[in-house]
């Protein structure tokens, strides 16, 4: 890991690499190959590979020649010392200290926007960046049909009798969550051939190639949960990442060239829902506990003494509002989302100002959950999507839940024996159908064409209420 006084000379150097980069993209020795290769291939399929490779390079040129080289070389250096920043700042629960780079990134976030252009609202261009497609009204209107669902169904759970969760937050060695973390990451197909699992303030995922792809996971002694929910979730991403088609690697199919980073995934909603069906359908099921609830107790058998796979079940996934995102319970997690994309879309149109962002936050964690945010470390300073500039990214989480539902509904559906093996703590059927229906075509397809092709529609909230509903339902007893 690069330690942090290294943040300010890494910045320039990818300064220097994003520079080298724009120009090369720009260059005319490139407009003179990307014209060859569309002439090459206009008489192919509009879905072969070939043609899909020459059109997302085209597509990649257009958007650097609208953005100029400055911008992108100051947002790559901001993208990085921010995150050395924001690790002091949450360290020290110190807002003000991380308020002057929140204050640039908006500053080259509004220009960034002007550059690629909009109709309706700045924030849809950089919703763009990560889930093209995507705009602040179609959001609006998903979170709208959520709000419907959970926000009733959370009060109904709050007059329920609630399940025992006390054993969650015992005394757990971290080095015994290791092994149970490094257990399920592999039970789940994650290749650590080709990756390793290391520790980090915030857990990702990062992919070199798909020979290459590593993520991250936290432990905390006194909560099981924080590991647990991590390392599913980042197990998601790899394995997505590694059952890309090896022949895509190194090709226009397998990197993102607006970012400019490697990564197969087609949207990060569409990758975050590989991660969420891991950590949550998949991690969070029943079946899924009375299969692993006794290697768990094998670790920790005085912690877990008085716990049978039930009732770990009920608790592991009971709705326990909380101020942290990555710990939220599936219900509760997209309020969360929610409050971060509100906060883009006033900050982005100047409705609000960077100052006032921890009242924005506290006064929306009240409203929505009845909670005071004790200190920003627990509030503003949580996540580092922001200190990285990656305004516009947050709303591919709660896509990603939504995505999942779908795929695993269709999954299935059109696969009967899939059912049984989750039951059965037998991955490999899943991960099988998912690699072959989605994962293998790494960018070829947009979105709503590979979720059209795979479930008949585009992006639909049915799968996803109905099976929060039901699934909350059945735990707090609460009639239909």
């Amino acid at each position: 890991m690069m330690p942090p006084g290294g943040a300010t000379t890494r910045g320039r150097q990818m300064s220097t690499l994003m520079g080298l980069a724009h120009e090369l993209l720009m260059s005319d020795e490139t407009r003179r190959h990307v014209e060859a290769a569309e002439a090459a291939v206009a008489n192919q399929s509009e879905n072969s590979i070939e043609r899909r490779c020459v059109n997302a390079a085209r597509e990649a040129i257009e958007y650097h020649r609208r953005i100029p080289r400055d911008l992108q070389q100051r947002r790559a250096e901001l993208n990085l010392t921010g995150q050395a920043i924001w690790e002091a700042a949450r360290a020290r629960n110190d807002f003000e200290l991380l308020r002057p780079v929140y204050e640039e990134h908006i500053e080259i976030a509004r220009r960034l926007a002007d550059c690629i252009g909009y109709e309706a609202h700045p924030h849809d261009a950089l919703i763009s960046l990560y889930e093209p497609g995507m705009t602040t009204a179609m959001l609006g209107e998903l979170f709208t049909g959520l709000r419907a669902v959970l926000k009733p169904l959370f009060v109904e759970i709050a007059e329920s009798d609630q399940p025992r969760t006390d054993f969650l937050y015992r005394n757990y060695p971290i080095e015994k969550q290791r092994i149970f973390a490094h257990r399920i990451a592999q039970a789940f197909g994650y290749d650590f051939a080709r990756g390793r699992m290391d520790t980090a303030p915030h857990p990702y995922e990062i992919s070199q190639t798909r020979e290459d792809v590593r993520i991250t996971t936290r432990y905390n002694a006194n909560n099981i949960v924080s590991a647990l929910q991590s390392t599913m979730h980042e197990a998601g991403h790899g394995i997505y990442e590694q059952q890309i088609d090896p022949a895509l690697t190194r090709t226009v199919l397998a990197t993102d060239l607006f970012g400019l980073y490697g990564v197969g995934g087609i949207s990060f909603g569409v990758h975050e829902s590989q991660s969420r069906l891991c950590e949550n359908q998949v991690g969070r099921s029943r079946g899924f506990w009375e299969r692993h609830f006794g290697e768990l107790r094998d670790l920790f058998p005085d912690t877990l003494a008085d716990v049978d796979a039930e009732e770990f079940y009920r608790a592991y996934s009971s709705v326990r509002p909380g101020l942290i995102r990555t710990e939220a319970d599936e219900l509760t997690y997209d309020l969360h989302i929610m409050l971060r994309v509100d906060i883009e879309r006033l900050l982005l149109d100047g409705s609000i100002f960077v100052r006032d962002i921890p009242n924005v936050w506290h006064e929306r964690m009240q409203d929505d959950f009845g909670l005071e945010v004790c200190g920003d470390h627990n509030g503003v300073l949580q996540d580092m999507q922001w200190s990285a500039g990656q305004f516009g990214i947050f709303c591919g989480y709660s896509l990603g839940n939504i995505i999942a539902a779908q795929l695993l509904e269709s999954a299935l559906s059109n696969q009967s024996n899939i059912a049984d093996d989750l039951g059965n703590g037998e991955y490999a059927s899943l991960r099988g159908w998912l690699g072959d229906r989605l994962h293998r075509h790494g960018r070829r397809y947009s979105r709503n064409e590979i979720l059209k092709s795979i479930t008949g529609r585009g992006v639909d909230i049915a799968p996803y209420v109905g099976y929060l509903s039901a699934k909350y339902r059945d735990i707090y007893n609460i009639a239909t």
